[in-house]
């Protein structure tokens, strides 16, 4: 099959197909996640970004280049949520400026375009680092840049793309010393390679058909177990004897495809991670066992969970529909001020705290849901303020709100890079009305510097991390740049974290208490760090935020 331009039409569905291949693997690249945290969420961000255009694109009729470029770059715009997925939205920014003149795309122009794309995306980004889901996209564009010598079949073009990017992709442990201590590949840059993989199976005439919550109505009830058609989720690593020859892993993925589906292999030269649901998880373990010995092995009910899901969405909408309803009443109440706040908050104490500090209106998700660029917008729109500051409250949502303000005209908005849910509460507690918005936004960027924070989780799976070997439910105490403490004892590890926060210069120890802990022993641990350092003020707080224990500052 040669192939050597395609157009709107073909693109479009090129396009739905990789952000459907990419919806389908979101869980396994969840779990690449580097700190082996219950929330690690590159891929859902990054599904949930491409799935916003997906849904403009499926709305159009016949679209022309220029129509189709417009939709893939807004929607992914304003879904963009977390790092991964601005990176993805600013990939697409870049590719459609270049489609978008054009009515077909051959080698040439996508080559072009996939510059573009590499260059805008840099562009985001304010210190790029290499090892990143940025390294693979320039390994890949560089790769088309040097084929439009050599071939005009966009089959052969495409082949060879994304045979480079999975090669960067295999080579990002080497890059970054945190990937490989972790044993995983970059999950934005494999998030980025689904993508590819889905395009190109849809040139073929192999794509996957695009389909929605929305546009699948038999319910989610409806998609039962009996329609679940592998019902075993199953992952695996094999330590092979020999790196697998390309011959060799062809005949093991197609040995998989034909036992189960959603089928992610990646091979190094000693390991080969798995992934497959399938009825029979004992079939893909023999034919593993023929390459080397098995570590890791994961295998879920998926119709178990399936139910499970459903219960736990259908709490989580209603509780959103009414919070999304209450705010819509604030806002009509809302008083035109010179200058507003607004939040990302994690739990109902968090947020009571940062109602009590002034914010007027509250986005609900942090480290558990990364708010969108569409979520930061539709906040601003609801806050009557000429000047509006944000507070981010999280390292992976910093670049979202930037976006968002980037597309603001008619209010000045400012984000406060804070990372963490202190820092944000450190910089309400320094705004003072009567300084400008601007000697506000020094200060407060000033006095965040000075806070730092501890996260107390558990493990999701067995790592080894800057020296620390992690097993699989272990609690962790997880700093502003590392892992401080691992453990078997909730306490120990919470307490062996503060210490490790605390220096000469520390003088507030405030500590925020999960829904998972009790007020109880958040005292308890009070009064061991107060004997313990009788200088310190240590004060604590309901913060009601899931998936972690304790939040704890120390300034």
């Amino acid at each position: 099959m040669e192939i050597t331009s395609i157009n709107a039409e073909i693109l479009a569905k090129m396009f739905l197909s990789g952000a459907m291949n990419l919806e389908s693997k979101k869980e396994w690249i969840n779990e690449l996640n580097v700190f082996p945290v219950p929330d690690g969420d590159t891929g859902t961000n990054m599904s949930m970004t491409i799935m916003s255009a997906a849904k403009e694109v499926h709305g159009l009729s016949n679209p022309t280049m220029e129509q189709l470029a417009k939709a893939i770059s807004s929607g992914s715009l304003r879904g963009a949520r977390g790092n991964s997925g601005v990176i993805l939205s600013q990939l697409f920014r870049g590719f459609c400026k270049v489609i978008k003149t054009q009515n077909e795309l051959n080698v040439s122009i996508i080559s072009e375009a996939c510059q573009k794309a590499v260059e805008t995306a840099y562009k985001a980004v304010m210190k790029p680092k290499e090892g990143t889901i940025l390294t693979v996209a320039k390994g890949a564009a560089d790769k088309a840049l040097e084929l439009c010598d050599e071939t005009d079949d966009l089959v052969y073009f495409m082949e060879e793309v994304i045979k480079e990017a999975d090669y960067v992709l295999s080579q990002t442990p080497e890059m970054l010393p945190v990937l490989k201590q972790a044993g995983v590949v970059d999950s934005g840059g494999q998030g980025l390679v689904e993508v590819l993989r889905g395009a190109y199976d849809a040139l073929i005439g192999k794509g996957l058909e695009y389909t929605t919550e929305e546009t699948d109505k038999k319910s989610d009830d409806a998609v039962s177990e009996d329609e679940i058609k592998f019902g075993y989720c199953t992952e695996f690593i094999i330590m092979v004897k020999k790196p697998l020859s390309s011959k060799e892993e062809a005949e093991y993925k197609s040995y998989l495809e034909s036992i189960g589906d959603s089928i992610v292999v990646v091979c190094d030269d000693d390991l080969v991670k798995t992934h497959v649901h399938t009825n029979d998880p004992g079939l893909a373990i023999q034919k593993a066992l023929t390459h080397g010995a098995l570590t890791k092995i994961k295998i879920d009910n998926m119709r178990e969970e399936h139910q499970e899901k459903l219960f736990k969405e259908a709490e989580k909408l209603a509780a959103t529909e009414a919070k999304e309803d209450a705010s819509a009443a604030e806002t009509f109440e809302m008083e035109h001020k010179d200058m507003g706040f607004i939040s990302v908050s994690i739990g109902e104490g968090i947020n009571e705290i940062f109602h009590g500090l002034g914010v007027d209106y509250i986005i609900e998700g942090g480290q558990t849901m990364n708010p969108s660029t569409e979520d930061m917008l539709t906040a601003i729109e609801r806050v009557n303020a000429d000047h509006i500051f944000i507070l981010p409250n999280n390292k992976n949502i910093i670049m979202a709100a930037n976006q968002a303000a980037s597309l603001v005209k008619d209010k000045d908005i400012i984000v406060i890079p804070t990372k963490t849910i202190p820092q944000g509460i450190t910089a309400l507690v320094n705004f003072i009305p009567d300084y400008s918005a601007q000697e506000n936004a020094d200060a407060m960027n000033a006095e965040i510097a000075n806070v730092k924070t501890g996260q107390v989780t558990y493990a999701v799976r067995d790592t080894e991390i800057d020296g620390k070997t992690i097993k699989q439910d272990d609690y962790m105490g997880i700093g502003d740049k590392t892992i401080l403490s691992v453990g078997a004892d909730l306490k120990a590890v919470t307490l062996e974290m503060v210490d490790e926060m605390i220096d000469d210069e520390s003088a507030i120890v405030s500590i925020y208490f999960g829904s998972d802990s009790s007020e109880e022993d958040a005292e308890e641990l009070a009064s061991i760090i107060q004997e313990k350092y009788p200088d310190l003020e240590v004060e604590v707080n309901d913060g009601g935020q899931p998936i972690y224990y304790y939040v704890i500052s120390v300034e």
